[in-house]
């Protein structure tokens, strides 16, 4: 049974699927942060009453493609701590690398995108006083979303450049 398992472990091409997922997933956070967020504040569909929920459901389907993604990062990276395929110091420093990505993907699906939204649909209450600034917590888990981003990125840019540089140097 062990031999079998083994055997389809080495036909699956990790270092591209890595690498393809990485580069996926880093391109769809950049578009995301970058472009559509940005063309929805300039738009003006940040004021209207059901933007909250829209950018619920948006992260929401996001956070979960996150979450899978970072499950097959951190997949990669212990398929290649097992078969030693990175120089030590990286195989620990890329197992905690992607286990921090892990994280930031639970945060953001289970913990920030729900509180954001939380607060843009308090913000938007029609039976309330509309405020025309963001709250003050509101601020902090903006900031604090803005961080894990930063994070994120950092992280993912080099568990690719070590995935791509160990792969062009078995080939």
């Amino acid at each position: 049974m062990d031999a079998r398992s083994r055997e389809s472990l080495e036909r699956i091409p990790w270092s591209t699927l890595v690498m393809f997922t990485l580069g996926f997933w880093l391109s769809a956070s950049l578009i995301l942060d970058l472009v559509i967020v940005p063309s929805l504040f300039a738009s003006g569909m940040m004021s209207q009453s059901g933007f909250a929920s829209a950018g619920y459901l948006l992260f929401g389907v996001f956070n979960r493609i996150e979450l899978v993604c970072a499950s097959v990062v951190l997949c990669g990276f212990l398929v290649f701590s097992r078969h030693h395929n990175l120089i030590h110091l990286k195989e620990k420093s890329s197992l905690l690398l992607a286990g921090i990505l892990l994280v930031i993907a639970l945060i953001f699906t289970y913990w920030l995108t729900p509180q954001l939204s939380a607060w843009g649909m308090a913000a938007m209450s029609p039976w309330g006083d509309r405020a025309l600034t963001m709250p003050p917590t509101m601020l902090t888990l903006q900031t604090g979303y803005w961080l894990l981003e930063g994070i994120k990125i950092l992280a993912g840019v080099t568990l690719l450049r070590w995935c791509y540089r160990d792969s062009c140097r078995l080939v």
